[in-house]
């Protein structure tokens, strides 16, 4: 697995290359920036040319995440407002116009994978969320992946995008080029747990987003801070090749400073190392 971290922990600030530093001092190989306007506004070409040069001068592999919210109405205490598979056809279509002005500014900054959220956490599983997912990929593949970026589905905490569903859609709309973002907090709040949930997608796994939670809700809390056991993790996580991104996907904190960031991820990426040190020797 390899070390990354998301722009998620800094989503209330700006993106700036200073941030990304940081990143890069705790140990990340790889960044995954997250789409918000607020944060990284991917329409604004100033933004997406400072970032991209701040890519060319480092050897850090980049992932998107797509956006969740319409600029305006973002809110850390409101629901995502963006849903690729809305009821209403009308707001399916702004929704993957918006996700297609994110993944456009792949034609600067090196995205390997974009990560796509099949519905939100009221969303039910029916023939209708299955038709509108299938169009979503669709249509999302088709415009990303001439520009070289691989959609993976993230596991979420609905009905829709469980492990089974996720694997029913990918079948039925032969995507065998789209791929999985394995999600840990989500999975262990799922009817499988952690280690189930794997086991039905780490065929299909591009990326890991990792984070802790007590059980309950999806806290995104930093590894070790909750009740996920991280010796599991690190030893399903070593059945995956080396090169896939293990990215912390961390809740955004206003105490949170670039130094404190730096010092949580390199704590997590120790933790993981010592885990699979230890799982070696008992092999």
């Amino acid at each position: 697995m390899q070390p990354g971290i998301s722009t998620h922990v800094f989503l209330q600030q700006r993106l700036h290359p200073g941030l990304l530093d940081a990143m890069v001092r705790g140990g990340a190989r790889t960044i995954e920036i997250f789409a918000a306007r607020h944060h990284f506004d991917y329409a604004d070409r100033s933004v997406v040319r400072e970032i991209a040069q701040w890519f060319r001068s480092n050897e850090v592999t980049a992932t998107l995440h797509q956006p969740l919210y319409a600029d305006a109405q973002w809110s850390r205490h409101v629901a995502p407002t963006l849903n690729l598979i809305d009821v209403e056809k009308s707001r399916r279509i702004d929704a993957m116009d918006e996700v297609k002005r994110a993944i456009e500014s792949a034609e600067q900054i090196p995205f390997g994978a974009v990560v796509l959220h099949l519905g939100v956490r009221e969303d039910h599983w029916s023939a209708r969320s299955l038709e509108n997912s299938l169009t979503a990929i669709e249509h999302l593949k088709a415009f990303a992946h001439p520009l070289g970026v691989k959609c993976l589905v993230e596991n979420l905490h609905n009905e829709v995008a469980t492990p089974e569903h996720i694997l029913e859609v990918l079948k039925v709309g032969h995507f065998d080029n789209v791929g999985v973002c394995f999600d840990t907090g989500h999975a262990q709040l799922s009817e499988i747990g952690l280690e189930g949930s794997f086991a039905l997608l780490k065929h299909r796994i591009g990326e890991l987003h990792v984070h802790d939670n007590n059980g309950v809700r999806d806290e995104h809390l930093w590894p070790g801070a909750g009740g996920i056991d991280w010796a599991a993790f690190s030893r399903i996580a070593a059945e995956l090749p080396a090169g896939v991104p293990g990215i912390l996907e961390i809740s955004h904190e206003l105490e949170e400073t670039a130094e404190s960031v730096s010092a949580k991820a390199r704590t997590a990426y120790d933790l993981f190392e010592k885990n699979a040190e230890a799982d070696s020797l008992r092999e």
